[in-house]
């Protein structure tokens, strides 16, 4: 879906700085889009409040550079709380006029942007790559949670993060799906229709994967046009379920560790090799796809036993009491009574009592 995203500064040379990063791939340099961006100059879009709204009020972002070290920002503070007031999702950056003042101590004139909190206010230099990739790409995602995909797929910049997370977060979901049949299958009633489960469920999560990375990195919205590159891949994490498998099936209460390991590995695998092709245009070699599924499977371990130690501890049963005798029953209730207990009703009496008070037996 579009995505629009507005650049404004004083100099409109200042936001064509920004807009050609944000239109390449620091990854890849070569891959450079076209994606129209809203270019507008602090005095069009500083405008009272009285007036009719102009474009800016249709963007999704706004992204205000501000030199910081101007002593005259009062417009650029108004316009930027007069977008926070109205709803929008507003990002300040206070961009350095030389490299040299990236480093010194912010004038008392732009001090009061910190109040805004890291999330909407970020400093640094547009032309620095560590910048972009570290702060300015964190910053847009967080504000764009919910266009990640549309993001990455018009804006090159932000595609490894975007690809980074798609892959992070689908290894943790089936890593957990596989924590949650490994438990139920510890039943044996419940171990084969579950082993089949998993056979969809997990190919399914791939497969969404390579769709979903293939729309952030610019591909076919046709997924049919590039999914088969890699049924070989899909093929072999079909492979490694099938081996998690078989050690459940070995061992069930000792597999749920390794099926959850090979889970993440086999899913790790899959979203970086689709990673990889698009960024070298190859395909991985059998080696390297094995190096890399043993680095998976190892973090893959780590972060099972970290999620299996967070279930809740079955709680032990208390061991049933040695069932007294009746003798002793009765000296324990006319100790805890203060009385006589009658062998025959067993009702309390008084100490002094020679008869049961109720039904006369001698006590």
């Amino acid at each position: 879906m579009p995505l629009r995203i507005a650049l404004v500064a004083r100099q409109v040379t200042t936001c064509e700085i920004l807009a050609g990063n944000m239109r390449r791939d620091l990854s890849r340099l070569d891959r450079i889009s076209h994606t129209p961006l809203l270019i507008a100059n602090l005095d069009d879009a500083y405008q009272d409040p009285q007036t009719e709204p102009n474009e800016l009020s249709n963007a999704d972002l706004l992204i205000l550079i501000v030199d910081s070290a101007s002593k005259d920002d009062k417009k650029e503070l108004e316009l930027a709380r007069g977008w926070a007031n109205a709803g929008k999702e507003v990002l300040v950056i206070l961009h350095p006029a030389t490299a040299g003042d990236l480093h010194a101590a912010p004038p008392a004139a732009v001090s009061h942007w910190v109040t805004w909190g890291k999330r909407q206010v970020i400093t640094g230099n547009l032309d620095d790559p560590a910048f972009l990739s570290e702060e300015l790409v964190p910053a847009v995602l967080k504000l764009l949670a919910n266009h990640q995909l549309a993001l990455a797929r018009q804006f090159p910049l932000f595609r490894t993060a975007v690809a980074k997370a798609l892959i992070s977060d689908t290894c943790f979901s089936n890593a957990a799906y596989a924590l949650s049949t490994g438990i139920a299958e510890i039943v044996p009633i419940f171990d084969i229709p579950l082993n089949i489960a998993d056979m969809f469920v997990l190919s399914k999560a791939q497969a969404f994967l390579v769709y979903k990375l293939g729309l952030a990195l610019g591909l076919s919205t046709r997924w049919q046009d590039y999914v088969a590159e890699f049924g070989s891949v899909l093929g072999g994490g079909f492979l490694w379920r099938q081996v998690a498998r078989s050690l459940v099936g070995l061992i069930p209460a000792w597999g749920i560790i390794p099926k959850m390991a090979v889970s993440y590995a086999g899913t790790y695998v899959v979203g970086n090799v689709v990673y990889q092709w698009y960024l070298t245009g190859r395909h991985v070699s059998t080696k390297q796809m094995r190096q890399l599924y043993v680095q998976a499977f190892a973090r893959g371990k780590h972060i099972a036993r970290n999620m299996a130690a967070k279930l809740p501890k079955p709680r032990r049963k208390k061991k049933e009491k040695a069932a007294l005798p009746p003798t002793a029953k009765k000296a324990r209730l006319a100790s805890q009574t203060e009385g006589r207990v009658c062998e025959v009703c067993g009702k309390i009496s008084a100490l002094d009592a020679q008869f049961c008070q109720y039904c006369g037996q001698a006590l």
